[in-house]
Formats: C-alpha cells, sequence, structure tokens
C-alpha cells in the first residue's frame, strides 16, 4: 500500500510566507491583499504564541493601507511622498522584525503597536 503524503506548510511557515508577501508587496500590491487574506484564515488554527504574529500582520496590513491612502492624497503636496517613504522602511523594519521573532518562535511583544 502507498502512503500519499501531503506538503502542506505549517502555520509557522504559512506566517512566514505571509511577511515575505508584505515585502514583495512593495513592488506588487497585490500580494499584500493575497498576506492578509492567509493571516486571517490562519489565525484560528495557531499556537497562542503564534496567534500574536497573526494579529501583528493583519494591523500591518490595515495600518500600512492608511499609511498608502494618507500619502497618496498628501503627495500632491510633496510630503506625502515622505509618508510613502516612511510606510515602505515600515513595512520592511515590521516584516524583519517578524521573521526574527518567528524563527525564535516568539510571541511578537506588542502586536497592537502603530510603529515598529
Amino acid at each position: 500500500m502507498s502512503e500519499v503524503v501531503e506538503n502542506v506548510p505549517t502555520t509557522k511557515e504559512q506566517a512566514k510566507i505571509v511577511y515575505l508577501l508584505y515585502m514583495v508587496g512593495l513592488l506588487f500590491g497585490i500580494t499584500g491583499i493575497i498576506g492578509v487574506v492567509m493571516a486571517y484564515i490562519n489565525k484560528g488554527d495557531a499556537p497562542e504564541w503564534l496567534k500574536t504574529h497573526y494579529q501583528f500582520q493583519i494591523r500591518t496590513f490595515w495600518i500600512g493601507a492608511i499609511y498608502i491612502f494618507l500619502g497618496s492624497i498628501l503627495s500632491l503636496v510633496i510630503i506625502g511622498w515622505f509618508v510613502l517613504l516612511f510606510w515602505a522602511v515600515w513595512l520592511i523594519i515590521r516584516s524583519l522584525k517578524g521573521m526574527k521573532a518567528l524563527e525564535l518562535e516568539k510571541p511578537i511583544e506588542n502586536p497592537t503597536g502603530w510603529l515598529f
């Protein structure tokens, strides 16, 4: 009898994929949307320490959407370009911080924070 082995990523691997999708989203915006959908889907099945990562990722998406909206509107008066630059740096730092904690299997210390 042969067994079929499914190669399904663990919730930890899926959380890492979400962080990567967010960073790729700087170039291709659609991947950020895919990432937040994955975070919403996987947060229910995750252990408690990993739920903080999914909460952090979901908030990263929505707070980032606010920064993009404000930056786009304010880009008409130059300052918006600085807001958009801040958003890109902010997103990279949050994603790298999350990936580092994920590799150490530690929860995010303040998943509801607005900054880093």
